[in-house]
C-alpha cells in the first residue's frame, strides 16, 4: 500500500490540462479561462457623469451664480452642444458629459428656477466625473488560468467579449460493477441492492466541471466487463467502482490488465478506501474505486475531485484543508489516514468539528448529515477535547 499523498501525486500526474474550446459568455460561468484575454474598449467609452446634476464648467463654481439651462444629457443620448461660461446641462448618471464642462454640480447644490439653476452657497467641490477608460481601457489584460466567477463574466461582457477560450469538460465515464446491483428504478431481488455511488459520483463529476456518462452495470464475469470498458469511446477518464465477489477488484484489476493496463498503484494506506487502483489503458486514466458508497464518495472527493481540476486547468493540487477545534475525545488512529465523517459548525466565533460516533464504510445516512472530513494522518497520537485538527469542507 501508498500513502493518500503518493496516491493522488500519481493520479494526477495520469491527467492533464484538456483542449480549448470557444464558448459563448453566457455558458462561460464557472469554467477556466485558457488563455489571456484583451480588452478592445475602454469603459467608460467616454467622459461620463457620477451623479445625477448640471454638467457645467469649473469657472462658474461661484455661490449665487445664475446659470442658464440649455439642454439635457441622459444614458445612451448625450448633448451635442458645448458648454459655456454661465450655461448648464441637465446630465443624469451614467450620461456622458458635453464639450466645455469639467465639473457636475449635483441638484442638491443648486435651486432650479424655470430654465435657469442658483448655485447654493454652500457646495461640494468634487468634480463628480469619471474619466474615460477610468475602469479599463484598450489592451487592458485579464489573465489565465482563472476561473470566470460573476465579477470576471460582468467585466468580460463590458469588455464586449462574446466568446471566451476555456478548458474543455472532462468526459468521465462511470461503471459500476456487480451481480448484486441493479439500477435506481428497477426492482431488486432478495440478495440485490441498488446502484448508488454511479449516481453520487455523478453528481460529484458534474458539480465539479466535469462531463459523466453512466455506462451500464457490468456483471461479475471478465468478458462482461471488458465489453463495458469497450463502451468508454472518446472520454477522458474511466472510472469504475466496486470489484467483484471474489474480493475488491481482483476481477477489474485484472481484466484491466489483460486490455492493457498500465498500473500506477493499487491500494492505498487509507480509511474509507484503501482498495483502490489507478493506471492507463492506452491513452485513458483508469481510476478504480471501491466498492462501499462512502469509501466511493470519500476517495471520489479526495481523488477525482482534484484530477478533474488539473484536466480543467486550475493546476496540480489537493483539496484545500482548514483548522477546526475538535470538540470530543479520539483515541490513537491506527496505520491508515482516516478520512472521519464529521459536522463542522462555529461556536462563538470559532470554527469547530465533532466527528459522528459511526464511521462504518457503508452508511450514507452518516456522510448525507456531514459537512467536512475531519482528516487524521496514519498512526496520529490520542486527539483530547480542544485540539486543533485539520478538515476538508464538503460543499
Amino acid at each position: 500500500m501508498i500513502s493518500v499523498n503518493q496516491a493522488l501525486s500519481q493520479i494526477l500526474d495520469l491527467v492533464k490540462p484538456l483542449d480549448i474550446e470557444l464558448v459563448e459568455l453566457d455558458q462561460a460561468g464557472d469554467r477556466i479561462l485558457a488563455s489571456k484575454i484583451y480588452a478592445n474598449r475602454d469603459q467608460p467609452p467616454f467622459k461620463s457623469s457620477a451623479m445625477d446634476g448640471y454638467a457645467i464648467n469649473a469657472k462658474d463654481l461661484q455661490p449665487g451664480a445664475e446659470l442658464k439651462v440649455i439642454g439635457q444629457s441622459v444614458a445612451g443620448l448625450g448633448f451635442d452642444g458645448k458648454v459655456s461660461i454661465g450655461t448648464a446641462v441637465r446630465i443624469f448618471t451614467g450620461a456622458p458629459v458635453p464639450k466645455g464642462s469639467d465639473h457636475i454640480l449635483i441638484q442638491e447644490d443648486c435651486i432650479k428656477s424655470n430654465d435657469k439653476i442658483i448655485i447654493n452657497k454652500v457646495f461640494d467641490k468634487n468634480n463628480f466625473i469619471r474619466p474615460k477608460g477610468g475602469d479599463f481601457k484598450v489592451g487592458d489584460c485579464i489573465d489565465a488560468p482563472l476561473r470566470l466567477n460573476a465579477s470576471l463574466i460582468s467585466l468580460l461582457a463590458a469588455m464586449n467579449i462574446a466568446e471566451v477560450p476555456v478548458f474543455r469538460k472532462p468526459i468521465i465515464a462511470l461503471i459500476a460493477t456487480g451481480d448484486e446491483l441493479v439500477n435506481v428504478g428497477e426492482v431488486p431481488e432478495k440478495d440485490q441492492i441498488i446502484s448508488s455511488n454511479n449516481y453520487g459520483l455523478k453528481t460529484l463529476i458534474e458539480t465539479s466541471g466535469g462531463i459523466a456518462r453512466l455506462l451500464p452495470i457490468a456483471r461479475d464475469t471478465s468478458q462482461e466487463l471488458k465489453t463495458v470498458l469497450n463502451l468508454c469511446n472518446n472520454v477522458d477518464l474511466i472510472v469504475t467502482l466496486g470489484g467483484a465477489s471474489v474480493g475488491d477488484y481482483d476481477l477489474v484489476h485484472s481484466t484491466a490488465i489483460d486490455m492493457g493496463m498500465e498500473t500506477s498503484f493499487y491500494k492505498v494506506a487509507m480509511r474509507p478506501g484503501k482498495p483502490l487502483m489507478a493506471g492507463k489503458i492506452g491513452k485513458i486514466p483508469i481510476f478504480g474505486l471501491p466498492g462501499n458508497p462512502v469509501s466511493a464518495l470519500v476517495c471520489g472527493m479526495v481523488f477525482l475531485k482534484p484530477a478533474i481540476n488539473v484536466m480543467l486547468g486550475k493546476g496540480k493540487a489537493p483539496l484545500v484543508t482548514q483548522n477546526a477545534i475538535l470538540q470530543n475525545d479520539l483515541p490513537q488512529n491506527g496505520p491508515r489516514e482516516h478520512y472521519m465523517r464529521a459536522k463542522m459548525r462555529f461556536v462563538n466565533g470559532t470554527q469547530t468539528v465533532e466527528p459522528f460516533g459511526q464511521q462504518d464504510s457503508s452508511l450514507l445516512t452518516i456522510l448525507s448529515k456531514a459537512n467536512a472530513l475531519l482528516v487524521r494522518p496514519a498512526n496520529d497520537k490520542a486527539k483530547q477535547k480542544g485540539s486543533s485538527v485539520k478538515v476538508i469542507p464538503l460543499k
